[in-house]
């Protein structure tokens, strides 16, 4: 069962109440209107430090009921730092903390097209910094009262040229990676193959992205998305699966998956030339 919109911008405007918290912003398929009615609504709560930890749980068990809890900022890890997973109405509701001030300088850096991959649980690629940018230029603003929130969306909408220049070179890895696994093949090493395929793979997807101008904040899906792009490299998605069908740690089948990826890798670099012309 989805969450009401009523009760939505209800649970905005009491998470807006809270000493520390300058905004909250709906994101997830919510905000892109692909949701289902068993889909999680995700709440980017944003704040500025000192965040009262103490009233936002407060808030948290008046809407989610006495056994909901949150967090402290950074109990989550680095850069999904906190929040609380709640059941509001029957429907899971996920409250996530954005440090306004980080956003403020994870936009700076995407404009200067500098980014990089962040270990954080829960996610294999790495969490991508410019993410925080792509989430405030594609969420829906549900309470914003000094207008923090609009402003650093209004900057986000443009992507940055600097930023697609900088995801584009970065395939220059994606062929690094491609070398060092194959001395993984003779072995039969299918595991740290995999690995290197899968980061192989995420980096195309965020060149593709990058060359089109869009953001792509969630491993999640990337593949597809990345597909779905106009001037994809052509059966892209279909490509990597097969990549992925043949890691059966039979050395033939390695080598064949490998010499698919390095295809793959070059057709993503001639998709993206043209794209960004």
């Amino acid at each position: 069962m989805a969450l009401s919109d009523t009760r939505l911008h209800e649970l905005a405007a009491g998470l807006a109440g809270v000493p520390g918290v300058t905004g909250v912003l709906l994101g997830g398929s919510r905000a892109r209107g692909t949701h289902l009615p068993d889909s999680d609504t995700d709440l980017g709560v944003y704040y500025r430090t000192p965040l009262d930890v103490g009233a936002l749980a407060e808030s948290a068990r008046f809407f989610g009921g006495p056994a909901a809890r949150v967090t402290s900022p950074g109990e989550w890890g680095p850069w999904v730092d906190g929040g609380g997973w709640l059941t509001v109405d029957g429907a899971a509701v996920d409250w996530i903390y954005r440090d306004v001030a980080r956003v403020e300088r994870a936009c700076a850096d995407a404009e200067q097209g500098r980014y990089a991959f962040h270990a954080q649980v829960g996610h294999p690629l790495g969490v991508p910094d410019f993410a925080y940018a792509g989430e405030v230029a594609l969420g829906v603003i549900l309470a914003d009262p000094a207008g923090e929130l609009a402003a650093l969306q209004e900057r986000a909408r443009v992507f940055p040229p600097a930023l697609r220049d900088s995801l584009v070179a970065g395939l220059w890895e994606a062929d690094f990676l491609a070398k060092v696994a194959r001395k993984a093949v003779p072995r039969g090493d299918s595991a740290y193959l995999a690995g290197c395929l899968f980061r192989l793979v995420g980096l195309c997807a965020h060149a593709l992205h990058g060359a089109a101008g869009r953001w792509l904040i969630n491993e999640k899906g990337a593949v597809a998305a990345a597909a779905a792009l106009p001037g994809a490299p052509p059966r892209f998605a279909e490509r990597i699966n097969a990549v992925f069908a043949d890691l059966d740690g039979d050395p033939v089948h390695l080598a064949t998956a490998l010499d698919a990826a390095v295809d793959l890798v070059l057709d993503t670099a001639d998709a993206c030339a043209m794209m960004s012309r």
